[in-house]
């Protein structure tokens, strides 16, 4: 089993930073793929980034790509979001996921059988 808590969202202006963190406990989960996703109010869940917790390799989404930057500490077993020039779009519920069927990660949310509870980031325009 693993556990994922998310921190660090709230409210921040347009074209400001922010950076998520993600604690992961339990299981070893260094062979895992590490995700994140948003999901804003009336929308679907939507990929953001993932990395490979073992290479380092990363995978984003079009539409944080050169904006949003992911990464782990595997000393402090933690995956960061930061999160660059803010949009009022990137306004979500922002969640932290583990897969061990997709070690290098993958945009597919079924991939992910372990999910945290999630933190909001709100961008005010």
């Amino acid at each position: 089993q693993v556990q994922l808590v998310e921190s660090g969202g709230g409210l921040v202006q347009a074209g400001g930073s922010l950076r998520l963190s993600c604690a992961a406990s339990g299981r070893a989960f260094s062979s895992y793929g590490m995700g994140w996703f948003r999901q804003a109010p009336g929308k679907e869940r939507e990929f953001v980034a993932a990395i490979s917790w073992r290479s380092g390799g990363t995978l984003y989404a079009d539409s944080v790509k050169g904006r949003f930057t992911i990464s782990r500490d595997n000393a402090k077993k933690t995956v960061y979001l930061q999160m660059n020039s803010l949009k009022p779009e990137d306004t979500a519920v922002y969640y932290c996921a583990a897969s061990s069927s997709k070690p290098s990660g993958s945009s597919d949310a079924r991939s992910y059988a372990y999910w945290g509870q999630g933190t909001q980031v709100t961008v005010s325009s």
